[in-house]
């Protein structure tokens, strides 16, 4: 699968509505049948920064989502409510789902 996070800095003025401006984005994304997840998420620390957690299924599906015209749309929407490029960490891994972490195990 591909894995990708990438850190979002939103402008303090548009950061409580981020989740409302990115929904139509997130809605179709999640609709795309190589999408594995594809989750927000606000730092605790940063309040104008959100995280997003993304997976495809393979390659094709990743170029799919990149081509798709809700990601155009979005190229052109989401930008003027930055404050900066977004950062991103985007890997290939050899699994198809979250894996369990072990050393936090909880007993049945």
């Amino acid at each position: 699968m591909i894995f990708i996070t990438a850190k979002f800095r939103v402008r303090p003025e548009h950061a409580d509505r981020w989740p409302e401006i990115a929904a139509d984005f997130t809605r179709a994304t999640r609709a795309e049948p190589g999408c594995l997840w594809f989750d927000w998420s606000r730092s605790v620390d940063e309040p104008t920064e959100y995280v997003l957690v993304e997976a495809f299924r393979d390659e094709e599906a990743g170029a799919a989502h990149v081509q798709s015209a809700h990601f155009k749309a979005a190229q052109q929407t989401l930008p003027p409510h930055l404050a900066e490029t977004p950062r991103i960490v985007n890997a290939n891994v050899p699994q198809d789902d979250w894996s369990l972490l072990g050393e936090m195990a909880v007993p049945a």
